[in-house]
């Protein structure tokens, strides 16, 4: 087969392109097959409309899917329900069906809006994916997308006569609800609310927009509807449970995938170690990206259709580049059947890159998540990955854009030089035998909630009827508010009584504090923000920051201005910022014995200071030099997670006093990496201590605590699958094939002490104390 052959390609044979070569095979470390499944389907339901299936007969769909007719029952019945299944296996099906069905029924005799439906994306783009997909039905349904784009005449229009308008949470938060008086035709005759990619509403973004669906809740109340929420998730942990969480009303939860799929292997890919010595001479693994590139490559050449994720939209370039330059080599001609396609992207680039690669006129494409969002391509041969996508979820859901419908597919993860990547790739079980991740987000957050029900006051006063709405924590806040003078309590309720928007109190895609405004040096453009908690460590001077995938030299940082100065570019290096931290326990809020050490949750008070950074060129990662900065200390209450270890037990163990630093500071370092294992973070959400004598214990003690105020439920998480998350982080250090440690198992990119002391030994034997008593799931008894 030709690079222009595009038919598709057998499973055994794109597993041979994989291991062409000794050193491959040496690479591959584990295969998953999954047998082909046939596609259950059913009868279209009595109450939809011939219109409607007649528009989706045209569009292909002759008779739905199992799944799609019980969410969709269960919708119109009145149910609040959750679609939690596979990619491409029409979610979206799903609650259109109910929604368009209730539009064109419920309209009175001159057309007046009956009902209308309210469709929520966690991202512009695939609102406007949906809203194209459903234009193309042709039913006579008013459609409108609602977001920073549209103008004043469109936002009029939508109000007045909108019926299935598409919008996103932060358009939700800052326009719809605030001016709800001027929306109230609309919410008056909301009949349902669509959550789509439901999975993407986790830590504080998911606590936020828990409460903005809350407020929504609260003013359709007002205006006399009840809208049924129909959520729609790649696999999760639990859905029912998450989405009630999310939406705060009792969610039923449809999961039995009736959709088809071919033969499906899942192929894990560990790049070898390096000849060359990163930092403290610790060896270092040839890059995912380069490696993918190979690997991409190889398959282009064979005429293998084929998809690499990246992270960021600087890898996308960077891998579209190498493998472009990869494939000149063996023919010139190749060098155009590979692109880039990432956001940011106008939608008519995009949508000539999805033509191109459907025709075959692209045999490879490099892209980051913006295609892994519910974009429809379909016939391809492969997925590449670089590195763990950060949750099973977006893992699956990358591979199945490969095979869609009832073709093969290869997936490919290429681990990074990290913790978890290297624990995933020696213990296949975890992607494979586990259930996907829980959604972890913590809507009572006081600094989540209070902004909220500021703006749920400015909205409409707020009453004791109100308070089971926000949750238990909801009184207590209240009573804070008010002393604070943001709110007013009458014998009617409590009101805002502040001049500003209260809307505008908070980002809902922040963490907190006075956002940071990234400033372009010459224009005064301002091209985004950083939030003021991650702006010390990102958005310093010197630093090199990524901003909507291009790169960027930061000039100057004004804290009290909240504004960084910075110019695009892009120097060939990269930056991490170096800080020192403490931390003190201000209270322990439960914790549980394993043997003679003890585990504990609670709140926190950590102090950082950035105090200089490190320039590393790219993509190598060789360490070019050090510069220090003049920051001032910032301190964060949080909440952790933590273990200490008593002096008898280590001195038994044989553990010496001067080798204990540099074990609790490995173990330290490789749990923060794999606490993603078990909750739905990224390793830059969370921080860690460690030390051999705290002051608070009075033992070793190693911390692991959120990086939001007042907590995101990661830690807590952490608390509760503790014995499954710290065996992990001990068969990391144990798999890991370096002598003394390394980027896979102990080393951390973000260390406050460039990576010293380390003890990847001494983190071993330390663990293996820990874990004695520990029970095989969970925190024990009381857990």
């Amino acid at each position: 087969m030709t690079a222009g052959d595009h038919g598709q390609r057998e499973l055994p044979e794109l597993l041979d392109r994989l291991t062409v070569g000794e050193a491959r095979a040496d690479r591959l470390t584990h295969v998953e097959e999954l047998p082909p499944r046939p596609a259950r389907h059913a009868a279209w339901p009595a109450w939809v409309p011939t219109e409607v299936q007649a528009a989706y007969a045209a569009r292909g769909v002759l008779a739905p899917w199992q799944h799609q007719v019980a969410a969709a029952e269960a919708a119109w019945g009145g149910a609040h329900v959750v679609l939690s299944t596979g990619t491409a296996s029409g979610k979206s099906l799903a609650f259109q069906v109910p929604a368009l069905s209730a539009v064109l029924t419920a309209r009175g005799g001159r057309g007046e809006r009956g009902a209308a439906a309210l469709y929520l994306a966690p991202t512009k783009a695939l609102a406007h994916d949906q809203w194209a997909g459903l234009d193309a039905l042709g039913l006579d349904v008013r459609l409108s997308t609602h977001d920073g784009d549209s103008t004043r005449e469109q936002r009029d229009w939508t109000r007045d006569h909108g019926e299935y308008v598409l919008t996103n949470p932060d358009m939700l938060h800052r326009s719809l609800l605030p001016a709800h008086e001027r929306w109230s035709r609309l919410l008056a005759t909301l009949r349902y609310v669509v959550v789509d990619e439901a999975h993407h509403y986790r830590g504080v973004f998911g606590a936020h927009v828990a409460q903005v669906l809350r407020r929504l809740r609260r003013v359709c109340h007002r205006y006399g509807s009840d809208p049924v929420f129909v959520l729609a998730s790649a696999t999760m942990s639990d859905p029912a449970a998450a989405a009630a969480r999310l939406t705060g009303v009792p969610v039923t939860a449809v999961t039995d995938d009736a959709s088809p799929r071919g033969h499906v292997a899942l192929a894990l890919w560990e790049p070898p170690l390096t000849s060359f010595l990163g930092e403290n001479g610790a060896p270092v693994r040839r890059s995912a990206t380069s490696e993918t590139a190979d690997l991409l490559a190889d398959l282009v050449v064979d005429g293998v259709r084929t998809l690499a994720f990246a992270r960021s939209r600087r890898g996308v370039e960077q891998l579209a580049r190498t493998t472009s330059d990869l494939l000149a080599e063996v023919d010139p001609s190749l060098r155009e059947t590979v692109a880039a396609y990432r956001g940011g992207y106008l939608p008519e680039e995009r949508r000539e890159l999805e033509q191109q690669l459907r025709a075959g006129d692209l045999t490879g494409l490099a892209a980051t998540n913006a295609l892994e969002l519910g974009i429809d391509v379909s016939g391809l041969d492969a997925v590449l990955m670089v590195g763990f996508p950060g949750t099973r979820a977006a893992l699956w859901q990358q591979l199945g854009r490969a095979g869609r419908g009832a073709g093969d597919a290869l997936g490919v993860l290429v681990a990074r030089d990290d913790p978890l990547d290297t624990y995933l790739v020696h213990h296949p079980e975890a992607l494979v035998g586990q259930p996907v991740e829980a959604n972890v987000f913590d809507p009572d957050n006081p600094h989540v909630l209070g902004p909220h029900l500021c703006a749920a006051a400015q909205e409409l006063p707020l009453t004791e009827a109100d308070l089971p709405v926000f949750g238990p924590t909801t009184e207590d806040l209240l009573g804070q508010l008010t002393a604070a003078g943001l709110l007013r309590r009458r014998p009617r309720g409590w009101y805002w009584t502040d001049q500003r928007r209260a809307a505008d109190l908070v980002d809902i895609r922040s963490g907190g504090g006075t956002p940071v405004q990234l400033m372009e040096a010459g224009t005064g453009r301002v091209v985004g923000t950083v939030d003021a908690a991650r702006a010390h460590g990102t958005a310093h001077a010197g630093a090199v920051y990524l901003h909507r995938g291009e790169t960027w030299l930061v000039h100057e940082l004004d804290l009290d201005e909240h504004v960084a100065v910075l110019e695009r570019t892009d120097p060939g290096w990269s930056t991490s910022a170096r800080e020192t931290t403490s931390i003190s326990i201000l209270r322990e809020r439960e914790h549980v014995l394993w043997g003679p050490v003890r585990l504990s949750l609670g709140d926190v008070e950590v102090t950082h200071q950035v105090v200089s950074y490190l320039r590393r060129r790219h993509p190598s990662g060789e360490v070019m030099g050090e510069e220090p900065l003049d920051l001032p200390e910032r301190t964060l209450h949080t909440v952790a997670v933590w273990w200490s270890v008593p002096d008898d037990l280590l001195a038994d163990a044989g553990l010496a006093a001067r080798d204990l630093p540099g074990a609790a500071h490995a173990a330290e370092h490789c749990s923060i990496g794999l606490l993603p294992l078990v909750a739905t973070c990224d390793r830059w959400d969370i921080g860690g201590v460690s030390t051999a004598r705290h002051a608070d214990t009075g033992q070793l003690t190693v911390f692991v605590h959120d990086g939001h105020p007042g907590g995101a439920g990661f830690a807590e998480r952490g608390y509760r699958a503790a014995a499954a998350w710290l065996r992990a982080t001990r068969d990391t250090i144990a798999d890991c094939e370096c002598p003394e440690g390394c980027p896979s198992c102990v080393q951390s990119p973000k260390c406050g002490n460039q990576n010293h002391p380390l003890d990847k030994a001494g983190a071993l034997d330390l663990l293996d104390l820990v874990l004695a008593h520990a029970p095989r799931q969970g925190v024990g008894p009381d857990g």
